[in-house]
């Protein structure tokens, strides 16, 4: 694997978890919005629910937008260049998108006027359309070869308002509603809030028919519009991608049905993953229309240094945010009072955090010295090796380091104080 090719790697599995994680935390804004304002108490619950789940992680699931964005510059400036000044306008429109999402975030806890709030779910639920779109519709712009290589020489409208643009973009608002509406029927029947796990569950078989209906729709669209790509998806390297998620999406659909919620989270996940997958490997090695992945590269040694300096921030990174992502899914950052319900409470947040539930695989000691050892040899492959198998090993090498070094962290991190 050539060197050049890591940090697309990097790049590809930052999307993945942006569209997955961010995405979900779209698609609950529009949840929140389809609910009544008035009259049942359990619509208000819904919309509550909606809120209080992603509040607590919505911040660090765009973090990945912005390692995605740092990866490319430093390791594909020229790309990343032509992408940022032909794309400017639809790039400007998802900023204003997120921005507005994330302010709702703040200005909602801090008002309890129901008119207030009505405002303020509104323009979130109108930003968290327009963020989704306006990303979809720069990827669809790169797929079908409208972002030349060059500042600006693209069209700054037409690169990303065309058949290809505007379908991936109306599919990343649909997969958001889809992933949201799946992981919310987890975390309704987790939580105990039986009585919102069908009204969740109607919305995501909704949504999840809405998007498969879409997405085969779509491949008449890429025929004529960007049959390039699509030979690639229907008959190329990214076919085995499509049929995964095809399989995904139906299981999810089925285990929806049968209330099976915990599983589909991961199937959901799945399913639209599939579809990033597959882009990535039916549009490679084409970065831009003329330009690879290898010329748009930077130097051997700014590869190496961004492959270092990511390995080394996963270290410190996935610990964190597994330790978040766990504390949120067992309700134990849940606001309005969720913490004094149920096992999920203080006392439920106690016990998770107790040593006893972490079982480590070997000594922390051990496995510090092994990452520490992984580390040293990942930098010094690729570095002092020029052979292709020695910078692959290196990366394993990093891989395995942050691995080995998150099994290190993570029983000291979850131990409470003094434990």
């Amino acid at each position: 694997m050539p060197l050049s090719t890591v940090p697309m790697l990097f790049i590809l599995a930052g999307l993945i978890f942006y569209v997955v994680l961010g995405g979900a935390d779209f698609g609950a804004a529009l949840w929140q919005i389809s609910a009544p304002r008035k009259s049942d108490p359990r619509t208000r619950a819904l919309r509550t629910l909606a809120h209080d789940v992603m509040s607590p992680v919505w911040e660090a699931n765009h973090v990945w937008l912005i390692f995605v964005l740092t990866v490319t510059w430093t390791a594909y400036p020229g790309a990343l260049g032509s992408i940022a000044s032909t794309l400017s306008i639809a790039l400007s429109v998802a900023a204003f998108g997120i921005i507005t999402r994330g302010a709702a975030y703040a200005t909602s806890s801090g008002t309890s006027d129901p008119r207030e709030l009505v405002r303020i779910d509104t323009l979130s639920a109108i930003a968290s359309v327009l963020a989704p779109f306006a990303l979809g519709a720069c990827v669809g712009a790169i797929a079908s070869g409208r972002v030349p290589y060059g500042n600006a020489r693209g069209n700054l409208w037409t690169s990303w308002l065309n058949p290809t643009s505007i379908l991936i973009g109306v599919l990343a608002v649909v997969f958001s509603a889809y992933l949201a509406a799946v992981y919310l029927c987890a975390d309704a029947h987790r939580r105990g809030h039986d009585e919102l796990v069908a009204p969740f569950q109607r919305r995501a078989i909704g949504a999840g028919l809405v998007a498969g209906a879409l997405a085969l729709a779509g491949l008449i669209v890429l025929h004529s519009d960007a049959h390039a790509l699509y030979h690639q998806l229907v008959s190329g390297r990214g076919l085995p991608a499509l049929i995964v998620s095809v399989v995904a999406g139906a299981g999810t659909l089925g285990l929806v049905v049968a209330g099976r919620y915990e599983p589909a989270r991961f199937t959901a996940a799945l399913a639209v993953t599939a579809i990033v997958v597959g882009w990535a490997l039916a549009q490679e090695p084409r970065f831009l229309p003329g330009l690879t992945v290898s010329e748009a590269a930077a130097s051997h040694d700014t590869l190496v240094a961004v492959i270092v300096a990511v390995v080394g921030g996963g270290i410190l990174l996935f610990p964190a945010l597994g330790l978040l992502l766990r504390l949120t899914l067992g309700g134990t950052l849940g606001h309005h009072g969720e913490m004094d319900h149920g096992p999920a409470g203080a006392e439920g947040a106690v016990a998770a955090l107790r040593p006893g539930r972490v079982a480590p695989p070997f000594p922390t000691p051990s496995a510090a010295r092994v990452a520490v050892a992984l580390l040293v040899a990942g930098f010094g492959l690729l570095n002092v090796a020029d052979a292709r198998w020695a910078h692959a090993i290196g990366v394993v090498c990093l891989i395995g380091a942050v691995v080995v070094g998150f099994l290190a962290a993570v029983p000291a991190w979850l131990a409470p104080e003094g434990g």
